[in-house]
């Protein structure tokens, strides 16, 4: 006898609700097709389903996502670095008491040894025939951030040799649910060939129809849930084996809405602005905003951010704001709206030629321009750089671009062998924007508060005089 064994799983979703209503419709729609037909069927989701971004996870941190899987039918599910690091330590040991599916992390400890109820390396589940199946779980390692909320991401190679050798023992087939990204899949897969199918995110990466690593099906649905991903497998009772492993990703951007997860979202909507809805400070004029100027409310808070962190100097860029702020009262709601980023302030080390170099690179039409997608950044545009603690002085060549004429600390050049202190947003400790900043050997993160955190703190403290 040929059994077929299912699959549906969604991954960094992001908050992006206004997508939702076709997840929850197309999964609990196929859920009911397989039950109906008589075949096995678990919805999975790989992580990075929260994100602060939205003001429903901003309002219920995260709790609000747990209740719409719940409602969506999921079965299993692992943790995202957006669940895991942008949340405090509290936050997230409860995000998932109240959820109706298993959440599976083998590499996820608590420093303080006390472990959540709803945290399990692993879970064996069985198909309707008795087929076993064991599922781990993986997030991406942000240590330097985990840490200093209370956590610790353990080495992946460690956790998967203590799970794949106890399941291979117990189970007839090995899903692998990992948050880790697409080259770390391939290298596990590579590695571990008792694992049957990796189904992954993180990366963002969309795999069509899977690929084949080593007899490992690597299958991912991309991002923000366009796609939803399937994997179909086929077990041969007769000789006891896995015959066929199939990978799908099927385009739901054109889906109908659940009408039910429509009116939820709605509901929830109103619940948010309620709770958001408290008033942090009272203009009597409107806070202007630049993207590629220079404003009142960037500079108070780039000082901010100097002062907060102790550091020599600071930078941050204007793009961090998306909007101007209106005359009269200023919500929690209007903050994160203006400034809806999952960024913290991390101070790094910086030489005096290092700092220059950054600088320079941050003068450039290139960067200020750049369309960033990622690293925390859910803006249109990085903008113009706003310094606190340095001086700097910019001109023009004759083709129009700027550059960078001088910079002064405490009226001083720059000593190129001097090592500054720099607090700026962390997107720029991540990737090649920046890369002095980036190969910083001393980062210093700043968590659990975000950024707008600090804008809320700078509102009240140098604007509430206006009212």
């Amino acid at each position: 006898m040929l059994e077929k064994i299912n699959f549906y799983y969604t991954n960094d979703l992001h908050s992006n609700f206004a997508q939702w209503p076709r997840v929850a419709g197309f999964l609990k729609d196929a859920k009911a097709k397989r039950q109906a037909a008589g075949e096995s069927c678990w919805v999975i989701d790989i992580g990075d389903h929260v994100d602060r971004v939205h003001p429903i996870t901003e309002a219920f941190m995260g709790k609000a996502n747990v209740r719409l899987m719940n409602d969506a039918g999921y079965d299993l599910a692992t943790i995202g670095n957006n669940e895991g690091i942008t949340l405090a330590h509290e936050e997230l040991f409860h995000l998932y008491d109240m959820a109706d599916f298993q959440v599976v992390c083998a590499n996820l400890h608590s420093t303080d040894s006390q472990e959540p109820a709803w945290l399990k390396p692993s879970v064996k589940i069985e198909s309707r025939n008795g087929v076993r199946i064991g599922i781990i779980g993986l997030t991406a390692p942000f240590n330097a951030f985990y840490e200093l909320l209370g956590w610790h991401i353990s080495s992946v190679f460690q956790a998967l040799n203590q799970q794949v050798e106890e399941l291979k023992k117990q189970t007839d087939i090995i899903v692998l649910l990992s948050h880790l990204g697409f080259n770390e899949d391939q290298e596990i897969a590579r590695r571990y060939p008792d694992i049957d199918v990796i189904i992954g995110g993180h990366t963002h990466h969309l795999l069509r129809t899977g690929e084949v690593v080593n007899n490992t099906l690597i299958t991912a649905a991309g991002k923000h849930c366009m796609f939803a991903g399937e994997v179909i497998l086929t077990w041969d009772h007769k000789h006891e084996r896995l015959v066929k492993k199939e990978a799908y990703a099927t385009d739901i951007s054109e889906t109908a809405k659940d009408l039910e997860t429509e009116q939820q979202l709605h509901d929830l909507k109103h619940q948010a602005e309620k709770v958001l809805g408290e008033k942090v400070v009272h203009l009597k004029e409107p806070l202007e905003v630049k993207w590629f100027g220079h404003t009142k409310v960037m500079q108070e808070l780039t000082n901010a951010a100097r002062e907060w962190t102790k550091a020599d100097a600071a930078m941050l860029n204007a793009g961090l704001l998306l909007d101007q702020f209106p005359e009269g009262d200023i919500t929690y709601q209007d903050i994160h709206r203006i400034c809806p980023h999952p960024i913290n302030l991390c101070v790094v080390e910086l030489k005096g030629d290092e700092l220059l170099e950054v600088i320079r690179a941050a003068f450039t039409k290139d960067f200020m321009e750049l369309k960033l997608k990622g690293f925390g950044f859910r803006g249109e545009v990085l903008g113009r750089m706003i310094f606190s603690g340095l001086e700097v002085e910019s001109d023009y060549h004759e083709t129009g671009e700027e550059y960078v004429k001088r910079v002064t600390f405490h009226g001083e050049p720059l000593e190129m062998g001097r090592v500054y202190t720099i607090a700026t947003a962390d997107t720029f400790t991540f990737g090649r924007l920046l890369p002095e900043i980036a190969r910083s050997e001393t980062k210093q993160y700043y968590l659990p508060e975000f950024l707008r955190d600090l804008l809320a703190a700078t509102l009240r403290s140098k604007f509430a005089h206006q009212a």
